[in-house]
């Protein structure tokens, strides 16, 4: 109940892999899509994988069609840097999916906008070059 009327008091859940995609469904559903979410399954001690992912999975059934958010894709790679050290760097992918959604520019349609999953990829990897051109 907490998690869906207060969600700001979870910052982290340690939670079984089958609840956890409930919980990550639910708390994506939340924060605006499973197209926005992504997700870590961290492993502290590095002894087996951890793994980062958009929450909305493949998507195979769009696939192809242009119509998948990027966004949470792209964040996953954000935590993925994060993990590894680069904190600068998924700082700076995290900031730049940030400014294309608060720009709203270039969204997909489910956002009110209308471009192409690749536009808005190649929107976000706009904001990098700015930041790698410093």
């Amino acid at each position: 109940m907490f998690f869906v009327k207060q969600p700001w008091r979870f910052e982290i859940v340690v939670i079984s892999n089958l609840f956890g995609d409930i919980i990550t469904d639910l708390g994506a559903a939340i924060a605006g899509g499973l197209g926005l979410a992504a997700g870590a399954n961290i492993n502290p001690t590095r002894e087996v994988p951890s793994m980062f992912e958009p929450i909305h999975g493949s998507a195979p059934d769009i696939a192809g069609k242009g119509i998948a958010k990027s966004l949470a894709t792209i964040w996953s790679a954000s935590q993925i840097l994060d993990f590894f050290g680069h904190d600068d760097w998924g700082k700076e992918v995290l900031n730049s999916i940030e400014k294309v959604m608060l720009e709203g520019e270039v969204l997909t349609p489910d956002m009110g906008g209308q471009s192409s999953t690749q536009e808005v990829g190649q929107a976000v990897a706009g904001k990098l070059n700015i930041f790698l051109k410093k």
